[in-house]
């Protein structure tokens, strides 16, 4: 069955989500703003800090907010870029701090949120895209993401090396798309791939893609299914690792060939 259109019934607080969200793309796209400050203003509000903190709980919440005052697990990895980094950082850290705060629990707010931030981090976001909760990204950066995508619950988008989502596809709760590898006999050495998803290809719950490989068009990769290898268009996959076990009823013959 395909999803129920939803909206909000009072269009009063519709309009006054559209225009917050609004207000903070607008902030971001100005060169002139502090993300950093920008970070500390909406989390404080997010958290219901005060201005004046009460006692030392509030002053190292106040402390935390600040995203030069933490560190994502990004830093410590070599291969960052740290041009492309600093803009993005304070994002990553704002899109964090909303997904554990009150405000997440309201789901047709999360997504407009996810989506007005998405563009700003991602190497490219279509339009249509939709990000639910618990969504983690190594730098973002690397990241593209066709019209259309769902990227759901709890996903890791590793994009040490890159990863591309075409159009359409859904990636499902909890599931892992890896960019990076480690050699086996020391695994100090990281190799960094360019993994890929296809047109309307789906990553069902719980699956893992790794670094380099690419599933295909229409594609579906089974619940806790582990890619190690290309799966080709119209292809379904299950196991550990992943093997082909069928065609999609509707794959043209083209793909049965």
């Amino acid at each position: 069955m395909a999803n129920r259109p939803v909206d909000l019934e009072n269009a009063a607080a519709k309009a006054k989500y559209d225009a917050w969200i609004a207000g903070i793309d607008a902030r971001i796209r100005d060169p002139k703003v502090d993300r950093n400050e920008l970070c500390i203003e909406l989390c404080r509000s997010f958290y219901g800090i005060p201005d004046a903190p009460r006692n030392i709980h509030d002053e190292v919440m106040l402390l935390n907010f600040d995203p030069r005052n933490a560190t994502l697990e990004a830093e410590y990895y070599s291969e960052l870029i740290l041009e492309k980094w600093t803009p993005v950082k304070p994002l990553l850290w704002l899109w964090q701090m909303f997904d554990n705060s009150p405000l997440n629990a309201n789901v047709w707010l999360g997504l407009k949120f996810r989506a007005m931030l998405a563009p700003h981090i991602l190497k490219r976001c279509g339009k249509n895209v939709k990000f639910f909760t618990g969504v983690e990204f190594s730098f973002g950066y690397n990241v593209s993401i066709d019209d259309d995508t769902i990227v759901h619950r709890f996903v890791l988008l590793d994009d040490r090396g890159t990863i591309t989502i075409g159009k359409g596809a859904s990636v499902s709760d909890y599931a892992n798309v890896y960019s990076h590898w480690h050699e086996l006999v020391d695994p100090r050495n990281v190799h960094l791939g360019d993994t890929v998803i296809g047109y309307f290809a789906r990553v069902a719950y719980h699956a893992t893609v790794l670094s380099g490989t690419k599933v295909g068009e229409w594609a579906m990769v089974g619940t806790f299914g582990l890619v190690t290898k290309d799966l080709d268009d119209y292809n379904v996959a299950i196991g550990l690792p992943a093997h082909a076990k069928r065609l999609k009823p509707d794959a043209p013959d083209a793909a049965r060939n």
